[in-house]
């Protein structure tokens, strides 16, 4: 078993970001989000699947042009290719695990 604690994860924005590829090598690779309200990612795109577990908060998603809401228990599943991004649509932070199926984060900005 291998062990690491958020806290000694590398900050990227409003993210704390496990890289599976330092840490083992692992197949996934997680940003665990806060982001505030207003805040959000930019319309971008992965080579592989993401899959997003909304843990509090709420938001509201674009993604390949249609734009669904979304609040605590929710999981948004993107295909690989798709072009999505979302925002803290609420008054409090929006709480969210993103999960990438690949070692490391490859992403490209549309917007």
């Amino acid at each position: 078993m291998y062990v690491v604690t958020q806290k000694d994860l590398p900050q990227r924005g409003m993210s704390h970001a496990f890289v599976g590829a330092d840490h083992g090598p692992v197949g996934i690779s997680v940003y665990l989000v806060e982001a505030p309200p207003g805040r959000g990612a930019p319309l971008h795109r992965h080579p592989y699947e993401e899959v997003t577990f909304v843990r509090s908060g709420r938001g509201r998603w674009l993604v390949e042009g249609e734009t669904r809401d979304a609040a605590p228990g929710d999981i948004r599943v993107i295909q690989a290719g798709e072009v999505h991004g979302f925002v803290n649509t609420g008054d409090e932070p929006l709480v969210l695990l993103s999960v990438h199926l690949n070692e490391r984060f490859v992403q490209e900005n549309v917007e």
